[in-house]
């Protein structure tokens, strides 16, 4: 496998993704310079001390200028914004991508305001905690995690066999699918379940003051663990939601369906049918594990307000 090499990366936003992006880009040599973009001081302070880059601005123009590698990893409804602002320095033959987890609408914003819309290929690293901010960084984030590319018709060929090798080399198993596809996915496999946890969470808030006491004093393994993912960046997912509505609301649809068929077999006492449902969720669960889509999570160590974070996206200008 060939190791790609950039001279200089510009990673527009410094969160979870994009910081460990450059910490597993430095561990491999994959970049002689990193330049990050964020919007605030502090944020650009913290990144340049832990030594995430080697320079912060909070200029998306200046960020890119000289840079043969561009990846973006602000919220998804900030994209075209930031698109637009980092064209007058970007090179023309610099390869633009993200690690958002919406992909159809990134595609429609990004791509007209770069001055070669064929080297912008969409990207999706399928890793992330409920933790944000560079603080959460972690180099080894991308270890046997899938990472999703979506390019388009006209995307040139060679910048996607790059940043295949790329995450490749940063330790992660490379798809490439459709930008529809990969939006018809997420919905379930992500989207979905950040919504139900955001919900179930919503649903203690609005219990009478007595049992949502009780709830958080025996909350145990089962709402702690289901429930984790609704400390995720609330910017971060109202955009995801929102700009992957179509999907989304087709999968609540049928979530809805099969919820409404347990509430019935629950009320009839139709124990046969809860337990081949179990029995089946189960044996899914196992699948899961198996291949390799769960690992243990950085334990955080900050969080700063208002930076993205959750499976996909982080840092923010």
């Amino acid at each position: 496998m060939s190791r790609p090499s950039f001279q200089r990366v510009a990673m527009i936003g410094i969160g979870l993704i994009n910081g460990s992006l450059a910490l597993a880009m430095r561990e491999a040599g994959l970049a002689g310079e990193i330049v990050a973009c964020a919007r605030r001081e502090e944020t650009r302070a913290r990144a340049l001390e832990l030594g995430l880059c080697d320079r912060a601005t909070a200029d998306p123009a200046d960020a890119v200028r000289g840079a043969d590698l561009v990846v973006l990893g602000t919220p998804p409804a900030a994209l075209g914004e930031v698109a637009r602002a980092m064209a007058p320095g970007l090179d023309p033959a610099a390869i633009v991508t993200d690690v958002g987890s919406v992909k159809t609408m990134v595609v429609r914003e990004v791509r007209p305001h770069l001055p070669d819309p064929r080297l912008f290929v969409g990207g999706h690293p399928v890793a992330g905690t409920e933790h944000s901010g560079p603080d959460a960084a972690f180099g080894t984030l991308f270890q046997n995690r899938r990472c999703i590319l979506t390019p388009v018709e006209d995307t040139d060929p060679a910048a996607v066999a790059k940043l295949v090798a790329l995450w490749e080399t940063v330790g992660a198993k490379v798809d490439t699918m459709t930008p529809e596809h990969h939006d018809r996915v997420l919905a379930i496999t992500s989207h979905l379940p950040h919504l139900c946890a955001y919900t179930i969470v919503g649903t203690v808030a609005d219990l009478e003051e007595q049992v949502q006491s009780e709830v958080f004093k025996y909350a145990a393994g089962g709402f702690t663990d289901f429930t984790r993912i609704a400390a995720s960046d609330p910017t971060m997912w109202r955009d995801v939601f929102l700009n992957n509505q179509e999907a989304v609301l087709e999968m609540i649809g049928r979530f809805m369906e099969d919820l409404v068929a347990l509430q019935r077999a629950i009320r009839w006492g139709q124990g046969d049918i809860l337990f081949d449902l179990f029995t089946r969720t189960r044996a899914i669960r196992r699948s899961v594990i198996q291949a390799g889509q769960a690992y243990e999570r950085k334990p955080q160590l900050k969080d700063p307000e208002g930076e993205p974070d959750g499976e996909g996206v982080t840092g923010q200008l």
